[in-house]
């Protein structure tokens, strides 16, 4: 792995985690964008479709469209298929809304801003991500041949 990058995010739902990223510069809709029982993107627009997302951290905008998006995160936290994490732009309701359900239902996902867009872009797939309860978040370079 690669060198240590450290940055400070703003928790919505706060958690102790780390796994590897799974970035997009495109916006994710959970509704009809992402699968609850696999853990997997299933708009086939998007950028990640087709990769699990489950046991990742994963990286994009902010969520996109129906407020029915909350309960598929929750679903998803429930089957145990969600994100370990997500990383937004901006505070996102639906998200929000999702993982703040789970966190009180299932387990903790966290959910964390980062204001700076060109901060949230460094992250890319692959990359190891380790997150604080305070919203710190240490990123790690992948190696050149390490494959998510």
């Amino acid at each position: 792995m690669g060198r240590l990058t450290v940055f400070q995010g703003t928790p919505i739902v706060p958690g102790e985690v780390d796994g590897h990223v799974l970035a997009a510069d495109v916006p994710l809709s959970f509704w009809g964008g992402y699968d609850a029982a696999t853990g997997k993107v299933i708009d086939q627009r998007h950028p990640l479709a087709d990769r699990m997302a489950n046991g990742h951290v994963l990286v994009v905008p902010s969520g996109r469209g129906s407020c029915s998006g909350s309960g598929v995160l929750l679903e998803a936290i429930r089957n145990g298929t969600a994100p370990v994490a997500i990383v937004t732009s901006r505070i996102d309701p639906i998200i929000a809304l999702g993982a703040v359900l789970g966190d009180e239902l299932y387990s903790s996902h966290p959910v964390l801003i980062l204001v700076d867009e060109a901060t949230r872009k460094v992250m890319r797939t692959g990359d190891w991500l380790s997150i604080t309860e305070n919203g710190q978040l240490t990123l790690q370079r992948r190696a050149k041949h390490v494959s998510c």
